[in-house]
C-alpha cells in the first residue's frame, strides 16, 4: 500500500508539471499570436523569461522564505531534542542535514524550503514545541525531510516560477489592450476574416484569464498531491503513521498562525490560516489524508 501510493502520487506529479509547461506554453503562444501576430514570439518570451526568473530565485530561497515568515536560526545547543529529531531523520532519509529554524508563532506548524537537498532548510513554530510529543515531532518532521528527499521543495519553487511569468504575460497584455496595443499587421483580408478575429479573441481571453486559472489549479494540484506523497514517505521514514495522525490532528484543531507569509502557505504542513473548501486549497482535507494514514 505505501510504495504503490508513493509511486501513484509521482505519476500525478509529472502529469501536472507536464501541465504547467503546456499552460505556458498557451499563454505564451496566445501573447505572441494576438500582438504580433505570431506565437512563437511570445513562446520564446516565456521561456527566457521563466529562466531568468528561475535563476533570481534560486540562488537563495530558503533565506528569502525563513525571512517572510519571521524564522530565526538554530544550532544544536539551542535546542537539543529538535535538533536530534531533524539530524535523525535526515540520516534515515539519507539527505544532507538541514538548516533548522523556529517560528515565533504559537499556532503548531513547520514547513522545509531550498534548492535542493544541499541547500534545504526546515523550519518549526515554537508552538509545535510545545503542544507535540517525541513521536508527533518524529511524524512532522519525516514529513518535512520527506519533502527535501523528495526534491518538492525545488518543485514548489518551480511552480511559483511559472505561475509568477503567467502572471506577468497576463498582466502586461492587459495593460497593453488599456492602452490600445496588438497586431498592427492587418491587412484587408485579415479584416474580413471572422475566423482570424475569433482567434484572437480566444487567444487573449486565455491569456488573460484562462491561462492564469489554470496555472493557479495547477499549482494546488501539485502542491496537495506533494502533501500526500511527503506523508506517505514519512510513515516510511518513521514506521509509525500513529505519530504523523496525532500530530495532523492537534494542528488541524489549534488556531491559525499570525507572523505566516500568505505566499508560503502551501509549503506548510497544514495550510496555516485554516480556510479549507476550494478548488484552489493549497492541502488535501485534513480528514482525508489521516484516513490514507490509518490504511498504513
Amino acid at each position: 500500500m505505501l510504495h504503490q501510493q508513493i509511486a501513484q502520487n509521482k505519476r500525478k506529479t509529472v502529469i501536472v508539471m507536464a501541465a504547467f509547461v503546456i499552460i505556458l506554453t498557451l499563454v505564451g503562444a496566445g501573447f505572441g499570436y494576438f500582438f504580433s501576430n505570431t506565437p512563437w514570439s511570445g513562446i520564446i518570451i516565456a521561456l527566457i523569461g521563466s529562466l531568468i526568473y528561475m535563476f533570481l530565485v534560486m540562488r537563495n530561497p530558503a533565506n528569502m522564505v525563513m525571512s517572510l515568515n519571521q524564522a530565526h536560526e538554530i544550532h544544536e545547543q539551542d535546542n537539543p531534542e529538535l535538533w536530534h529529531i531533524v539530524e535523525d531523520m535526515a540520516m534515515v532519509g539519507r539527505v544532507p542535514m538541514p538548516r533548522v529554524f523556529i517560528i515565533p508563532d504559537q499556532s503548531p506548524n513547520a514547513f522545509a524550503t531550498g534548492s535542493d537537498p544541499d541547500h534545504s532548510a526546515v523550519a518549526v513554530t515554537q508552538g509545535l514545541l510545545d503542544m507535540m510529543n517525541r513521536e508527533e515531532l518524529e511524524g512532522v518532521l519525516g514529513h518535512e525531510i520527506s519533502h527535501i528527499r523528495n526534491y518538492d521543495i525545488r518543485l514548489s519553487t518551480v511552480a511559483v516560477v511559472l505561475v509568477g511569468v503567467i502572471s506577468f504575460l497576463s498582466g502586461m497584455a492587459s495593460r497593453l489592450i488599456w492602452w490600445g496595443g496588438g497586431s498592427r499587421r492587418d491587412d484587408d483580408n485579415d479584416n474580413n476574416n471572422a475566423f482570424t478575429m475569433i482567434f484572437k479573441v480566444v487567444a487573449i481571453l486565455f491569456v488573460l484569464i484562462l491561462g492564469p486559472l489554470s496555472a493557479s489549479l495547477a499549482q494546488m494540484a501539485l502542491s496537495r498531491n506533494r502533501e500526500y506523497l511527503a506523508d506517505a514517505s514519512s510513515v516510511e521514514l518513521t514506521r509509525n503513521p500513529q505519530g504523523l495522525i496525532s500530530a495532523l490532528e492537534k494542528i488541524e484543531n489549534s488556531n491559525p498562525m499570525k507572523v505566516a507569509d500568505r505566499s508560503s502557505s502551501g509549503m506548510y504542513i497544514e495550510n496555516p490560516f485554516r480556510h479549507a473548501g476550494s478548488l484552489f486549497d493549497t492541502h488535501p482535507p485534513t480528514a482525508d489524508r489521516i484516513a490514507r494514514l490509518e490504511k498504513m
